[in-house]
Parts: structure tokens; sequence; C-alpha cells
């Protein structure tokens, strides 16, 4: 193998700081917009529909090293919304946000500054109390949307929910170890978040290459905004009855190098007959258009011109069949 083939690490000194952090929260708390505007890029896809995230999706944020510091590696785990699981595939996303706390340097604990803390809140502090001596930051998303009177209010809530839930034997003395008020819609605040994660990262080499904004593999990506081109203007049942796989990536045989096309065939997955209606709308309208607004974010991960070639099928009861998840990558 020659030089120019291995992957491009950082350089580093001894203060060097890189690690692993988890948001946390329940569904629709902003922990994918979070996680796309601290990495720069489009990572995780976001929907005004709650549980939106399926997978852990790894954002890699890069700070060099400069006089002023030695620079830093954030990987970004974001997972899926933690609730009170009503399906099968409700309790193995609960599983996987589980799992991936205990392996985290620190988790951020989304809540958003525009809903009451409620119940879905309180269950998940009560989840954390079960990580011992791990910092939890609460960051209080979506400051954009309430009036800074608000706010004030909603933080002093905040405190007094890590208070309760966060305190004791081998947790924080005082609850949360920071709150920090963000908007990552109108970037306010978001460079605080970043500079107080790194400060508690752990000294160690970059862990991934300096290029390198994710680790989630292309076709993972490619399925995920097909699903949340899917998933816009849709009615409340269908987020959680779509699935989204991609079948086949190939090159076009027998394009010029300068003017390449790429053929990507994907099946959406539904639930019911009634459902795929909706995909498809009619005279095939509205799959037409989620093709096309897929076909735009595809364009611009992968950087060439792509066909793509979308087909509903039904897969019933999917979300409960274990077969069934497993063949959809869950």
């Amino acid at each position: 193998m020659t030089d120019q083939l291995l992957p491009e690490f950082p350089e580093h000194d001894e203060e060097y700081r890189a690690g692993f952090v988890s948001f946390v929260g329940r569904p629709n708390a902003g922990k994918s917009t979070l996680t796309n505007a601290l990495v720069g890029e489009k990572v995780a896809i976001t929907s005004s529909k709650p549980q939106t995230t399926r997978h852990t999706i790894r954002g890699i944020v890069h700070r060099p090293q400069t006089a002023q510091s030695p620079g830093a590696q954030l990987v970004l785990v974001d997972t899926p919304g933690l609730h009170r699981p009503r399906t099968l595939l409700g309790s193995r996303l609960n599983d996987l946000v589980i799992d991936t706390l205990s392996e985290v340097d620190v988790v951020g604990f989304c809540l958003p500054a525009d809903e009451k803390i409620g119940p879905g809140d309180r269950f998940i502090a009560g989840q954390l109390h079960k990580l011992p001596h791990k910092p939890v930051v609460a960051l209080v998303t979506k400051t954009d949307t309430i009036p800074r009177s608000a706010l004030a209010e909603q933080l002093i809530a905040v405190d007094q929910l890590g208070r309760e839930h966060l305190s004791g034997e081998g947790q924080q003395a005082a609850g949360f170890s920071a709150i920090i008020p963000v908007s990552a819609v109108a970037g306010e605040q978001t460079d605080v978040v970043t500079d107080e994660l790194i400060a508690m990262m752990p000294k160690s080499p970059p862990l991934y290459p300096s290029g390198d904004l994710t680790d989630e593999p292309e076709r993972v990506m490619i399925a995920e905004l097909v699903r949340e081109a899917a998933l816009e203007d849709v009615r409340d049942e269908l987020p959680h009855s779509i699935a989204v796989t991609v079948e086949e990536m190939l090159p076009r045989p027998g394009r010029p190098e300068d003017k390449p096309l790429l053929d990507v065939h994907a099946t959406i997955h539904v639930e019911r007959n009634s459902q795929k209606a909706i995909i498809i709308g009619r005279g095939g309208s509205r799959l037409k258009q989620i093709g096309s607004t897929a076909r735009e974010g595809i364009k611009k991960l992968l950087g060439t011109p792509v066909y793509l070639d979308l087909h509903v099928k039904v897969t019933k009861e999917w979300q409960r069949d274990p077969k069934k998840l497993n063949r959809l990558g869950f």
C-alpha cells in the first residue's frame, strides 16, 4: 500500500483531546439537528415526526491544532429517542441507546426549550442515573422558538430535573455537569457546546482521519435520505411504518469518466396497502416527489449525478416481526 492510500490523521500533540459524546432525549428533541450543526454538514436526517432516527449516527467534529489550541476531535453519536416502547422495534431502539451510553465519554441530554419538562424527560433522567461517574450535560435546544423570559424559566426547571434525578451516589453532587441553551437552527451557542464537550474529553490521539465527517456506510446514508423525503407531509401513523432498503448501487456502464452516473435501486417498506397508496400518491405524484427530493440529497452526499429507482413494498407488521426487523437492518 502506498502512502497516498493511507488515511490522513490530524497532527497532534500531548494535549490533543478526542472522545465520544452521545446525544439523548425524547423523540423530536433536536438531537439530529444539533448533530448536523456541530459537524457543519448533514450526517443525520431530520424531521418534525417523532422517532425519525433509527440508527446511531457518528458525526465527527474536527478542531485543528493552532498556536492557541492543541486541537481536538469530537465523535457525536446521535441515537434514537429514548421512549417507553410499544413494539419490538421500540424495544430494540431503546436497547441500542443504553448500549451506546455505556461506551461514550460524555452524555448530552437534549431538552427542547419550547416544551415543559414531562414524564418522558424524567424517564430518561432516571435511565441516566444508572450510568455512574458519567458526565451528563443538559443541552436546552430550540432556544430560538421562545422569548428570553420563558428560557430563563426552562433553565431553572432543567436544573431542578438534574438535582432530583442525577444527584447521589456515583453521580454529580449538583446534578448536570453543565446546562447550555442552544439553537442549532439559528447557530446560537453551538461553539459553546463544542468547547464545553471538548473540555470533558480525555487526552487522546485522533480517532478518525481529518477528512471524515461520519463513519456511516453510504448505503445506510442513502436509505436514510430516501426515508427523510418519504416522511415529509405524511400522516402521523406513517413515520413508524416506513423503512427503506437500498437493493443495488452500480455505476452506469458505458459512461465517460467525466460524466459518471450512479444507478441506485431502493425499496420503501410500509406495513399496509393503504400506506402504500399514500406513499405512491395519485398517479405516482407523491413517489415522484420523494424521488426528486432524495436524489438531490444523494447527489450532494456522493458528489455525482444519480438515477434513483424507487419501489414501494408492503412488508406486513415488520415492526413486530424479529425476522423482518433483521432483514431491514434493525
